[in-house]
């Protein structure tokens, strides 16, 4: 198992950068240059991954050399390192760890990097692309076949950065072991089946009301904001800074649930899917009402909720550690 996720990892991110790239030529030629435009801007923020992981090359003291460089540039820093042997592939690296005799420790530490860069790349470039693809095929071009297939691939592959993250926190904690695979399994049914769920239901939003899904998430996000307030995270210490976290954890919160406190965490799990639940069913019945020949799209939203919230309950039931 030690090796499995970043195994997994690895194949994923391949399968999601070719999906990203046959999109981007789909509409290039195509000749639908608004959206080629926004696909390639979704790729933007994404550099920020990008230059966290060359400062952590600098921080370990290497120097980055050119090759490197052109690396980040085309976005494929994420599988790459620096190590006494010359240049290597994160992944790769972790991969030949895991299967050799090194110690837990530093295969701990090379998973926790590529575990760290994944969820931030996730969070700030698969997430927006998700987005951008899934508003084609549902807005647009329902039998879109190459941005269905790489919306698909971008939210297994922000469900898995997920998993693998969680996956990583729990082999932090002490006496904690590996998850075994059908827990593994259970987050990735709840991730992927969760955030499924959002992202249809503020697309079908966004379709009925335009505009007005940016006033609905900033509702939430102040919500969720002000919740993370209340619970008095200290991950942060200086107050402008502790400010900046719990706001920008407040806006991943209109998506997904990332645990940023110590200790249990099932009543905060419950209270945040009773909200998002109760948002999902409102904004998919509002479309169904809106538009009478989408009569089933409400009760399809709902349906898409059952096998994550489903794993979910299973997962904390009897399988968190």
């Amino acid at each position: 198992m030690r090796g499995a996720i970043p195994g997994l990892s690895l194949a994923l991110l391949a399968a999601e950068r070719g999906a990203r790239l046959c999109a981007i030529i789909h509409y290039l030629v195509h000749g639908q240059l608004g959206w080629f435009g926004l696909t390639m801007a979704c790729v933007v923020p994404g550099y920020a991954a990008q230059l966290l992981s060359i400062l952590w090359f600098r921080a370990d003291g290497h120097q980055p050399s050119c090759w490197l460089l052109v690396l980040h540039l085309l976005q494929l820093g994420l599988c790459k390192r620096t190590s006494q042997h010359g240049d290597s592939c994160r992944y790769w690296d972790v991969l030949r760890m895991a299967g050799g005799s090194a110690r837990a420790g530093e295969v701990l530490t090379q998973l926790g990097d590529v575990c760290v860069l994944q969820l931030l790349e996730a969070l700030l470039l698969t997430l927006p692309h998700l987005l951008l693809q899934a508003y084609v095929v549902v807005a647009l071009d329902p039998v879109g076949y190459i941005p269905g297939v790489s919306a698909g691939l971008s939210l297994l592959s922000l469900a898995w950065a997920l998993v693998s993250y969680s996956h990583f926190t729990c082999l932090l904690k002490p006496g904690h072991l590996s998850l075994p695979a059908v827990a593994v399994l259970c987050l990735l049914l709840w991730r992927t089946g969760m955030l499924g769920t959002r992202v249809l239901a503020l697309l079908l939003f966004a379709r009925l009301y335009s505009f007005w899904v940016f006033a609905v998430a900033g509702a939430h996000w102040l919500l969720m904001s002000f919740w993370l307030v209340a619970q008095q995270t200290d991950i942060v210490a200086q107050p402008c800074r502790w400010r900046l976290f719990n706001g920008l954890v407040g806006a991943v919160y209109i998506f997904c649930y990332i645990n940023v406190r110590p200790g249990p965490s099932k009543t905060r799990v419950s209270v945040f899917y009773a909200v998002s639940t109760q948002e999902v069913a409102v904004r998919s019945g509002l479309f169904s009402t809106s538009h009478p020949n989408a009569a089933g799209t409400h009760p399809l939203a709902l349906f898409c909720s059952f096998p994550g919230a489903a794993a979910l309950v299973v997962y904390y039931s009897l399988l968190h550690p």
